[in-house]
């Protein structure tokens, strides 16, 4: 999948990504929007907003939402459902305390300085607000990573290693070292749906060219085997650790 620090890339697979993980993450949204209390009038700042689909949901909460992406694409795809602005988590273009809830869901991890971050959602943040942060789980709580290591031994490379917000205690670690109060915290399976093995391929090597597709198409297909339906669909069942917190 696309390098998730390289704001160009995500802009090259706006489209690709909304449309095949643009949802998939809505029961760790589910966990925020009840963690964080937000309803009818919560002013959220949602950041890494990626596509818009979390602003969605935020509404429907009946929430005054904004987002912020660094990715120009993706910034014109989320302003269809809620004010965006082009931004990092580290540098934020609010005064301080406009906001009752800063979310960030799936992003947190890409920031240059995640203490940085956390701080700048802090600033931005009312009295009494909170901070709700999600991402993916360590490795071995998704079966998505089956399929990457897979794809990195067939090309000779060493997979990924799981970055500091993924495993248990991650997440509460970083924001207490950024004088954050954590005040909730858990996990949450995420499952990701691919209707056939075009979607699956696709899903997994967005991003890449029509060359790449071609040359891994078996590999992907071999390594999901075990998450295959007796309908030829699959389901990767995936998970999101989160926490919420709020300013000492």
């Amino acid at each position: 999948m696309v390098d998730g620090a390289d704001a160009a890339g995500w802009s090259e697979v706006a489209a690709g990504w909304s449309a095949l993980w643009g949802s998939f993450a809505e029961p760790a949204q589910d966990e925020l929007i009840a963690g964080c209390g937000i309803g009818p009038g919560t002013r959220v700042l949602d950041v890494g907003c990626g596509s818009g689909e979390f602003l969605v949901r935020l509404r429907q909460a009946g929430a005054d939402p904004v987002g912020a992406d660094p990715a120009s694409a993706m910034v014109v795809a989320a302003s269809v459902h809620a004010p965006v602005v082009q931004a990092d988590a580290e540098n934020l273009p609010f005064e301080a305390g406009r906001f009752d809830v800063v979310t960030a869901l799936n992003a947190l991890q890409f920031a240059d300085d995640t203490s940085a971050a956390l701080r700048e959602f802090a600033r931005v943040l009312a009295p009494d607000g909170r901070i709700g942060i999600a991402n993916w789980a360590e490795a071995a709580r998704n079966d998505i990573d089956v399929i990457e290591r897979a794809v990195a031994e067939a090309l000779d490379e060493e997979p990924l290693p799981d970055g500091p917000l993924r495993p248990a205690g991650g997440i509460e670690e970083a924001m207490t070292d950024a004088g954050l109060e954590v005040v909730s915290s858990g996990i949450v399976a995420t499952p990701w749906h691919a209707r056939d093995d075009t979607t699956l391929v696709r899903g997994i090597l967005l991003g890449e060219d029509a060359a790449v597709l071609a040359e891994l198409h078996h590999v992907v297909v071999a390594a999901a085997a075990p998450f295959r339906t007796a309908g030829g669909a699959y389901v990767l069942r995936n998970h999101f650790r989160w926490a919420v917190a709020v300013t000492r």
